[in-house]
């Protein structure tokens, strides 16, 4: 039987002795950057695109100020829950900041340097599951 794990709103079905399933993770920080008001969310599914990670979550933050509260509490959610970041870069200051759970990689972007980097145009064979504007 499962359990929900998480002391905040925000949590995860794990199952005994399983990690939380990639698309459920992918999912929260969608969840969790809606609800801190990061704009045009985007959740690229890139299985069987990228041996690397099973999604993207792409997102634009329109300050620098909210591109660390959006790492903030991205972290926070996701050690609420168990999971640990494997790898972080950039900084909010250079407007793009990527953050490595593993099966789900969030970016952080600044609207200039999203346009300017393309992510969705380079990977634009992923299907998009969730779209937010």
């Amino acid at each position: 039987m499962g359990q929900r794990c998480g002391h905040s709103q925000h949590s995860v079905e794990i199952l005994e002795n399983q990690l939380p399933d990639s698309s459920d993770v992918a999912q929260l920080v969608v969840e969790v950057a809606s609800e801190k008001l990061a704009s045009d969310i985007v959740m690229l599914d890139l299985r069987g695109l990228a041996p690397f990670t099973d999604y993207f979550v792409i997102m634009s933050a329109d300050s620098t100020r909210l591109i660390e509260a959006l790492e903030e509490d991205l972290k926070t959610a996701m050690k609420e829950n168990g999971l640990s970041m494997h790898r972080r870069e950039g900084t909010a200051g250079s407007g793009w900041v990527l953050m490595d759970f593993s099966d789900v990689i969030v970016h952080i972007f600044g609207p200039e340097e999203r346009d300017f980097f393309g992510l969705e145009r380079l990977w634009a064979r992923a299907p998009q599951v969730v779209r937010i504007l």
